[in-house]
This record gives structure tokens, C-alpha cells and sequence, in this order.
């Protein structure tokens, strides 16, 4: 339970995109219009952003409300950035991991952020502990659901995944295991941002060639905003936008999306993207 947001986009600085809008993920923090699991996003925040020239991102992450901090608005104010993925949390059970446990997780260029819960943790998921490396287990950043689902996507992306699939295999195989979880899941690498619309919202604003932002709920009351159906893997660039719908989970084939049809492509020539067709892809 949170509500995070990516970007990708001309220079402009961290506040124009999370303070100063009318409805930004700021204020998201103690007053969301579309979330609906929880009501404040007090538990920690947390942003990353790409800096000219390194592909590396910084991050700048507390375990306390984002109204709180003084020196994030100093930071919001100068710091300046063509991508970023930053979230206001609501934790799912009560912790002692703050600011470790607060999004964006990161190794090498990705960013990664969880919106939702998983069902039944962490009895539900520990049939999937076989499945990472012995040591990425002892490198978790945090003990909650969302930090062991980025180690499953970051074990993916490391074997060679693109940023979608990893993404998507990494939702079927949660919901299979633990059913009834919410997985809206948000990863870039500072030059696309891959989502997974499932269980909660997510919301996307393009302008082909310029920027995307990719949200738990729009920031702002442009009519471009375009949701994302549920169950759906979202990716996108500077200058495209790509819907594909997921399989449902009871699904026995190894990967999430189903490449023989067409996906759904936003580009500069579309006033609204399509929708998807209504029954996920078998």
C-alpha cells in the first residue's frame, strides 16, 4: 500500500514533478484520490533519480512522512533530473526496518518500487526462496514483502530478462503462490520505465518525444491521462507507450505475457490508446 510514480523526460527539477503539482505524490501522502488499500502514506518515502552523465541513480530515502523533512524540499527544490521513481509508503505489516524498507530499491542502474501486499506473508511465499541465490537472501535490504519481491525480479533481470519480463514473471509466479495479492510493480533503468497494473491503479501521461510518467494515480487533473486496465504489463520510453495483458495465474505456461498478439502502442499519432482486450490473454 503506497503510491510511487517513474518519469522520463527533459531536465526539470524533483519538485516540479512530486511537490509542486496539485495533486503530487506529496500530497498523495496524506491525501490520495484513488487508492484503495489505506488511507496515509506515512511509513517512509523515497526517491531516485539519474544525474547527466551516470547511469548509476541516487537516492534519497527516510523511514518518516515525506511532509516531515525539511531537507527533501531543499532537495526537491535544486536538484534536477531526466528520470526518477520515488514513493510515499503505507506499510504492509509494522517493522523496524525503516528507511531500508522505504522505496526505491536499487542495484546498478534499475530502480524498483512495490504498490500492494502480498497475501498471507511470508508464510505464502516461502515455497519461492529456493529459487534466489543463498546469498541474495542475505543481502536483502529489508524484511517485507516487497524487498523479497524485488530480489525475485532482480534474480530475473540478472539471468538476462528484459525489464518487462522480468517484471511480469516475476507477478504470475507471486499470485500463483500467494493469491489474492496485489503486485502493481514500478522499475526503470533511467531510460524506460516497465509496470504491472494488478490489483491497484496505475496511470500513464505521455507525450510521445518528450516524457512519460507512469503513476499509482494522476497528479494533476490533465485530460491525457490514460489508465492502465488491470492485469497488464505496461513498458515505455521517451516516445512510446506499450500495454500487453497478463495471463491469469492459474496459467500453466512458463511466461506472463502472450507475444502472439498485438499489444497495445501509444504513440504521437494516438489521441487515447485502445484498451486491451477485456479477458486476459490465455
Amino acid at each position: 500500500m503506497c503510491r510511487h510514480l517513474a518519469f522520463l523526460g527533459p531536465e526539470e527539477p524533483l519538485g516540479g514533478l512530486l511537490v509542486d503539482p496539485p495533486h503530487s505524490l506529496y500530497r498523495q501522502s496524506w491525501a490520495p484520490r484513488r487508492q484503495r488499500y489505506g488511507t496515509v502514506n506515512a511509513d517512509g518515502f523515497g526517491v531516485g533519480w539519474y544525474a547527466e552523465g551516470d547511469p548509476v541513480p541516487a537516492r534519497y530515502r527516510r523511514a518518516g512522512p515525506i511532509w516531515g523533512d525539511q531537507s527533501f524540499a531543499d532537495l526537491a527544490r535544486v536538484v534536477r533530473t531526466t528520470g526518477l521513481l520515488a514513493a510515499v509508503r503505507d506499510a504492509t505489516v509494522a517493522g523496524a526496518d525503516g528507511e531500508a524498507a522505504a522505496a526505491p530499491f536499487a542495484a546498478g542502474t534499475w530502480l524498483f518500487s512495490h504498490n500492494g501486499a502480498v497475501a498471507g506473508w511470508p508464510r505464502s511465499l516461502a515455497s519461492l526462496v529456493p529459487s534466489l541465490p543463498p546469498v541474495e537472501l542475505l543481502s536483502l535490504e529489508a524484511r517485507s514483502d516487497s524487498a523479497f519481491v524485488w530480489a525475485l525480479v532482480l534474480n530475473r533481470l540478472r539471468g538476462g530478462d528484459g525489464e518487462g519480463q522480468a517484471l511480469a514473471d516475476t507477478v504470475l509466479e507471486v499470485a500463483r503462490a500467494a493469491p489474492g495479492s496485489r503486485l502493481n510493480l514500478l522499475l526503470t533503468n533511467g531510460e524506460m520505465i516497465a509496470a504491472t497494473a494488478w490489483g491497484d491503479t496505475v496511470w500513464y501521461l505521455s507525450e510521445p518525444g518528450r516524457r512519460t510518467v507512469v503513476a499509482s494515480e494522476p497528479y494533476d487533473d490533465d485530460p491525457h491521462w490514460q489508465e492502465v486496465p488491470d492485469r497488464t504489463l505496461l513498458t515505455a520510453s521517451r516516445t512510446d507507450v506499450l500495454l500487453t495483458p497478463l495471463k491469469d495465474p492459474d496459467d500453466t505456461a512458463t511466461d506472463a505475457t502472450d507475444t502472439t498478439e498485438t499489444p497495445v502502442h501509444h504513440t504521437a499519432s494516438d489521441d487515447k490508446a485502445s484498451a486491451p482486450p477485456k479477458e486476459p490473454i490465455a
